[in-house]
């Protein structure tokens, strides 16, 4: 991924309220490893409903304002909708995001199981023992992030879709 700068960040959200990227609070953003995401993702340390993610696409950020329901699975395990990995239940969590524009306005949302920690990058670099043995470490991470990716920007449009 891209480094991204907070003027960055904060003009990406599609699906802010207005005033809401001015004040949400940001990572430490000289503490990314870039070179090992596919997407920034960070919780409010303020408000634990609320979430945000910002990737690439088509050359500009996108990001989105998300916000995790209050309720966790609380048996058994889940898979998160974007990096597709199996986890005990507590651990993903139903994120939606207020649609873009209108819909938004009008309090439509969309939602999706997500890593409650929005770590799906870390996740993905992961090997799962004795599988995938055919392809070396690197074409695995490849093709976990691509489809990771893949996987966002169908969320995104979702959010944003008029």
């Amino acid at each position: 991924m891209q480094p991204l700068t907070e003027t960055e960040i904060r003009e990406s959200m599609v699906n802010a309220p207005a005033g809401e990227a001015d004040r949400m609070p940001l990572p430490g953003l000289h503490e990314v490893i870039w070179d090992e995401r596919e997407y920034l993702g960070w919780r409010d340390p303020q408000a634990p409903q609320r979430g945000y993610v910002v990737f690439w696409r088509d050359g500009a950020p996108v990001g989105l304002t998300l916000r995790a329901s209050e309720s966790q699975l609380a048996h058994g395990s889940a898979m998160c909708s974007l990096c597709q990995t199996l986890q005990p239940a507590g651990q993903v969590r139903m994120f939606s995001a207020r649609r873009a524009g209108d819909a938004g306005d009008r309090g439509n949302s969309v939602g999706t199981y997500i890593c409650s920690d929005l770590a799906c990058s870390t996740l993905i670099r992961l090997r799962a023992p004795g599988t995938e043995l055919d392809h070396s470490p690197a074409e695995i991470i490849q093709h976990r992030a691509d489809g990771l990716t893949q996987r966002l920007a169908r969320f995104t449009e979702k959010v944003v879709a008029a």
